[in-house]
């Protein structure tokens, strides 16, 4: 029998471009259920001007406070500074890319989009103009439209950063397709998600964790205890 103290790891929870850590709330009930524990992050790239390193940055921070095994979870941005922040990180044992850029060393997220660089003026990018589509097509409209009261511009920097350090390379990995998710459509998820070691699909658009928190904090249970096996 695995001790409870491996059998359950601690769940980092890194959230995506425009939001914060605030945006976990629902899904972080959720795995109390499951007995898991998680913590989340704020990415100074969102409401600020940083770019990738200042968030790989505070990820390691709060992966150097995190006692005994760690999954991480990244949603959509976020994967890019997660991937670059556990290279080398000695508690993380397994990371889940949530309808997220798993990018290899030398990308970008724009250079995954064939976009060319903005602007040195554009140092941030705006809220997208129907962000409840993009990002919360089957979230309740009130909660939807509270989400959308908190989102942040976000950081130029941080999409035209190329990563230097690709994590899942060494970590095992696993992707959750979004299969109605209208920011990164499934079809380009699925070129992602061909980089872990497996793959799962939600029915969600691009916010399970707001949309069905249940159903996904039942799936993060089942990869989190399965890597820890």
């Amino acid at each position: 029998m695995i001790p409870e103290a491996i059998a359950r790891p601690t769940l980092l929870l890194v959230h995506g471009a425009w939001h914060g850590g605030w945006c976990w709330d629902k899904l972080r009930a959720a795995l109390d259920v499951e007995a898991l524990q998680a913590c989340t992050v704020n990415l100074p790239s969102a409401g600020g001007r940083s770019g990738i390193a200042e968030d790989v940055h505070v990820i390691r921070e709060a992966l150097a406070a995190i006692d005994g095994p760690v999954v991480v979870v990244a949603h959509s941005y976020g994967g890019i500074p997660v991937t670059q922040a556990i290279a080398d990180a000695h508690n993380v044992i397994h990371v889940v890319y949530l309808a997220a850029f798993q990018l290899d060393v030398g990308e970008s997220l724009l250079g995954f989009y064939g976009v060319p660089t903005p602007p040195e003026s554009d140092v941030t990018q705006a809220v997208p103009d129907d962000p409840i589509a993009q990002f919360y097509a089957d979230v309740p409209s009130f909660e939807a439209g509270k989400a959308v009261e908190r989102l942040l511009p976000q950081s130029t920097q941080s999409f035209t950063d190329a990563v230097e350090r690709a994590g899942w390379r060494d970590i095992p990995s696993t992707y959750i397709v979004c299969e109605n998710d209208q920011a990164i459509p499934a079809e380009r998820q699925e070129t992602l998600a061909v980089r872990s070691d497996e793959i799962h699909r939600l029915a969600s658009s691009h916010s399970p964790f707001l949309s069905m928190p249940e159903d996904l904090s039942v799936l993060l249970s089942k990869i989190a205890l399965g890597a820890s096996s």
